[in-house]
């Protein structure tokens, strides 16, 4: 890997590849194309901003010329490729940005991609990748005695969102069966840590958990996730791309997973520790139960063998660790959520999503 193309760069976890592949590789540039909607945010990569090595273009990723510019002008012998919608209540809300995103933006990269590797014949002796980056969604969901994830798991998305990240999916697998291109896949599990956008349900939570607002808890709180820090997925792609091989899917996971309800609660103690002087603890107290969402997964897991196995990559922050390091996170970062915060298209979603939702008990 010389020249890197990350598409999403702006985003929660392609901020952090991006920080994290800078740090550790003096001799790679990034090129970080992001189309900067609600959740992509420049203010993530602030701290790069003058790195030599870092270049940062605004567009779409369906805009094929701008794709093309870029692997041309800049040599791009790797692609990962991060912008996707992502956020399962939005999808339900309105889908067609989740298709246009993740459906059709995947097939225009794959194409661009293809043309340049393999019609124009961008050096051949250059070892070139197409990582593509998904999500544990696209498997739907288990039942309590079912097996785990793996990368054998028939798809079975649940939602509008896991149904067009099962559609990229098995884009990106043609196109290494039809055209030869040579592609990775990373199915992870849900990502936490620095700089997550705070409609999720970790960063939510700490956010109104600070300010007293009601903690919403979907149906009776007891989904299973399965929940990766952010870094140790960073560590995973790096690996994939070192060392993965062509045509390979490999499903990255924290090999944990706790009810919904004990993150929420979890996070509740970690605050009335770090801030135990609030008027607002025990901040348990503020749990409210809400109407489900339409076709909510009860359960996932994943089955992180062949990873672990094959590339020597196993998660090194656990579960706790993580939630300490991502609350202390958010308070040292309050001028970047308050910057989120305000917005009126933020506070706007916020109020459709849950102000029409009951009170489950």
């Amino acid at each position: 890997m010389k020249n890197i193309l990350v598409t999403g760069g702006c985003g929660f976890i392609g901020s952090n590849f991006i920080r994290f592949i800078l740090q550790k590789n003096a001799g790679i540039r990034i090129i970080n194309l992001d189309a900067l909607t609600y959740a992509g945010n420049r203010e993530n990569l602030s701290d790069i901003q003058g790195e030599k090595r870092y270049t940062f273009f605004q567009g779409d990723i369906n805009n094929t010329a701008l794709v093309r510019k870029l692997l041309k002008e800049f040599g791009v012998d790797t692609i990962v490729h991060f912008a996707a919608e992502t956020h399962v209540d939005r999808s339900i809300l309105g889908p067609e940005s989740f298709i246009q995103t993740n459906i059709l933006g995947t097939y225009h990269l794959l194409e661009e991609a293809r043309r340049w590797w393999i019609e124009e014949g961008f050096d051949r002796n250059i070892k070139t990748c197409f990582h593509h980056i998904s999500t544990d969604e696209v498997f739907g969901s288990l039942g309590p005695d079912d097996k785990a994830f793996s990368e054998n798991t028939p798809y079975a998305p649940s939602s509008p969102y896991s149904a067009s990240k099962a559609a990229s999916d098995h884009l990106v697998r043609a196109y290494f069966q039809t055209y030869g291109l040579p592609v990775t896949i990373t199915n992870c599990s849900n990502n936490y840590g620095p700089f997550q956008f705070p409609e999720k349900l970790i960063p939510l939570t700490i956010l109104n958990a600070l300010k007293g607002k009601a903690l919403p808890v979907y149906g009776d709180g007891k989904q299973v996730r399965d929940w990766l820090y952010v870094e140790d997925h960073c560590r995973a792609i790096e690996l994939v791309l070192q060392e993965g091989t062509a045509g390979e899917t490999y499903i990255v996971g924290g090999n944990n997973q706790p009810p919904n309800i004990n993150i929420v609660q979890s996070i509740c103690r970690i605050l009335d520790c770090l801030r135990p002087d609030s008027s607002f603890t025990p901040r348990t107290s503020l749990i409210q139960y809400v109407e489900d969402r339409p076709g909510h997964d009860r359960r996932y897991a994943m089955d992180i063998t062949k990873i672990q196995r094959e590339l020597g990559w196993q998660p090194a922050i656990s579960l706790d660790a993580g939630l300490l390091q991502t609350v202390k996170w958010y308070l040292e970062h309050l001028d970047w959520v308050d910057n989120i915060a305000t917005r009126p298209d933020y506070q706007g979603w916020l109020a459709k999503n849950y102000n029409q939702r009951g009170k489950n008990r």
